[in-house]
């Protein structure tokens, strides 16, 4: 009687949904409901085509709890994928809508609502699929152990699944908590905590069932990072719905206390989620593909360690000269500071792992492209607390320097390393010798980065032009350009970006079809990646 209780369960969440639908106490709650009652509606149907009243064969069973749950992870590796084009997508559509204002179409697709879709979609649907799919991947090998709770993890990645639908469409129906990371209202959020405390469960399950004596380092990342993603999300998120047949709720906090918790949350998000959960991809795949083992595993655990104290404490740097205390300004730009050292340890640690193999990355772009990306992880922990420092973020602040910062460590870091493991996950889960094309992969690495290049480049030089042309005073004391004049500078520059973001969605889209051609099991004949080798000599006969 497989599926029957997962098609009972979606079956009542469709009737609250359609109750919800019609005694919504406003509209944009009840298109809402419309949409999940449609997604749950086909969900069912779907699960109930796979109900089978059939007793299994107990061999059959048996053999299956002893294989690796990858077929979930199969379908987070395809997620991963389809939720990258459609962030990097309305990423090149939103910096369009700055460059060409026109292209606003309001009210559903103006910039106001497709900026947090691109953000949410690019961190949280590809970034997140990537971090389910690779952290079930790693935790199984790395424990020799069947991820736990049976179907619990199917329930995690729908459910998922289920979060983005939901939050993405209620930023374009304008339903959102108004707050500075406008995130998703009240239900939202609760389901979201369900699903999370179920990743807890599966992923912390397998690694207590495990047959290795030793916890791989890898795991320490994902785990903490799924503890603290909870811990922001719960108290960030903290907040009292007017009526549960309504989007309105008001948040625990207010003033500069919800400032600050918004902040907290939000560098912490890129600390735990974009930072340490990728860490645990690095300190994974780059060995397997090398085929060597981890520089220096004592390095790792103090670049754990210390990184997850110091994280925690950096988010005030984003609030300097506001109306949060100048103490907790000093004790945000002190902690950022101090986070090089583990920052840094940790792309030491990554790189020197290709210690005598260094001829990898001419060979083989996989390699390259992981390379690259923590070679963009080194650089982003460089400037991100170098521009925490008062006297550089009293330029930096507001201005598209912080956005050409954001992206260099989004695209370069977190891109690259997940393209990197799905092109070495892929060929494994589907059992195919190689990937489709090499070839295809050194044409994405070098689109990607060329990319991510041209468009943080042009941000740092837009970003010290409106901070320089911001504070510039004539002799009386007045303002030399008004606000609209620093805006009408930086057309070129936001045109450049647009560039640098379609060269990134269009190495995106080789790789699409370059996994979808080694799913379907198609192999291209191609010569080896790198420098030719030399031919030998025609032997001459003896005289």
């Amino acid at each position: 009687m497989t599926y029957v209780s997962e098609t009972i369960i979606l079956a009542i969440g469709t009737f609250l949904a359609l109750l919800g639908a019609a005694y919504a106490h406003d509209s944009q709650f009840a298109a809402h409901m419309w949409v999940l009652f449609v997604v749950l509606l086909i969900s069912t149907i779907v699960l109930m085509r796979r109900i089978s009243f059939t007793r299994p064969d107990p061999a059959a069973v048996a053999a299956r709890q002893s294989e690796y749950f990858d077929e979930v992870i199969r379908y987070g590796a395809i997620a991963t994928v389809f939720w990258g084009i459609v962030g990097f997508l309305v990423g090149v559509v939103v910096a369009l809508q700055l460059a060409f204002p026109d292209l606003n179409i309001e009210p559903w697709f103006g910039f106001g609502r497709m900026r947090p879709l691109h953000t949410s979609a690019v961190i949280f649907a590809f970034g997140g699929n990537a971090l389910l799919a690779t952290s079930f991947y790693v935790v199984q090998r790395t424990c020799r152990a069947r991820l736990f709770g049976g179907n619990l993890a199917w329930f995690v990645f729908w459910g998922y699944q289920l979060f983005i639908v939901m939050a993405a469409t209620g930023y374009l129906l304008g339903i959102t908590q108004s707050r500075e990371y406008a995130e998703p209202e009240w239900y939202v959020d609760i389901w979201l905590t369900i699903v999370w405390v179920c990743y807890l469960l599966v992923f912390l399950g397998t690694i207590l069932k495990r047959k290795e004596p030793h916890i791989y380092v890898a795991n320490w990342f994902y785990l903490a990072f799924i503890i603290t993603i909870a811990m922001l999300h719960i108290v960030n998120n903290l907040a009292v719905p007017v009526s549960f047949l309504g989007i309105k709720s008001y948040s625990a906090f207010s003033g500069v206390q919800d400032a600050l918790t918004q902040w907290w949350y939000g560098h912490n998000a890129v600390g735990f989620f974009l930072t340490a959960g990728f860490l645990g991809m690095m300190y994974y795949f780059i060995p397997k593909q090398v085929n060597r083992p981890v520089y220096s595993y004592r390095l790792s655990i103090i670049h754990f360690w210390a990184l997850i104290f110091m994280y925690i404490w950096a988010g005030p740097h984003h609030l300097h000269y506001t109306a949060l205390p100048d103490w907790a300004q000093t004790l945000g730009m002190v902690f950022s500071i101090m986070l090089w050292m583990p920052s840094w340890g940790g792309m030491i640690n990554g790189l020197m792992t290709l210690s005598g193999a260094w001829d990898k990355i001419r060979t083989d772009p996989i390699i390259r492209m992981m390379i690259m990306a923590v070679a963009f992880y080194g650089m982003a922990t460089f400037e991100g607390p170098m521009m925490s420092i008062k006297a550089v973020n009293s330029l930096s602040h507001y201005t598209d320097w912080t956005i050409g910062h954001v992206h260099s460590g989004a695209l370069g870091w977190n891109g690259l390393i997940t393209f990197g493991a799905l092109y070495y996950m892929v060929p494994k889960l589907w059992n195919r010798e190689r990937l489709y094309s090499l070839r295809m992969v050194n044409w994405h690495f070098w689109l990607a980065t060329l990319g991510i290049v041209v468009y943080a480049a042009v941000m740092w030089v837009a970003g010290v032009q409106q901070g320089l042309m911001w504070r510039e005073y004539d002799d009386q004391g007045f303002l030399v350009y008004s606000f609209a004049e620093t805006v009408a500078a930086m057309i070129p520059y936001y045109v450049l970006r647009a560039i640098g973001g379609g060269l990134y969605l269009a190495g995106a889209l080789i790789m699409a079809f370059n996994i979808t051609m080694t799913i379907l099991g198609h192999q291209r004949d191609e010569a080896p990646i790198g420098r030719p080798a030399a031919k030998a000599p025609a032997l001459q006969p003896a005289e």
